[in-house]
């Protein structure tokens, strides 16, 4: 079995350590820290799949924060976001293309007999373990209100 992404978090923070790597050591702390802090607040050991989501929300807030610098003109800090952005990004699993969303998204409409708006949450629900990670939640948010339309 494939290690589990806190075994490889911490042997990447490792590597970096060695190879005196201190800005993307920096970053792999952070995510450590960002892990930690949700299985102390919850009292649970996180799975792969509940890193996952603290993975997806660092990369959220990351893409707020690149918006917002963007905005201010601080090119140095929005430089320093996007690094961030892709040592995390590293983590996830590979991004579903266009056509295997559109078919996760009609075989979740079929699953759930979803026919109107008002079934979007549904449809939501049964997508969302599927694709945690792998797409923009927001997007295919759009995509599912554009299908039920």
């Amino acid at each position: 079995m494939e290690a589990s992404l806190k075994h490889r978090l911490q042997e990447d923070m490792k590597a970096a350590m060695r190879a005196k790597e201190s800005r993307r050591l920096g970053i792999i702390r952070l995510i450590n820290a960002a892990i930690k802090q949700r299985e102390v607040d919850e009292r649970i050991s996180l799975d792969d799949e509940q890193v996952i989501i603290v993975l997806s929300k660092m990369i959220k807030q990351r893409n707020d924060s690149i918006d917002q610098y963007g905005k201010a003109g601080r090119q140095d800090l929005v430089d320093q976001e996007a690094y961030e952005l892709k040592v995390i990004e590293e983590y996830l699993p590979p991004a579903l293309s266009d056509e295997e969303l559109s078919d996760l998204i009609e075989r979740a409409v079929a699953q759930t007999g979803a026919q109107s708006i008002k079934d979007m949450g549904k449809v939501m629900g049964v997508l969302k373990p599927q694709i945690q990670g792998r797409a923009d939640m927001g997007a295919v948010g759009a995509r599912i209100r554009a299908r039920l339309a």
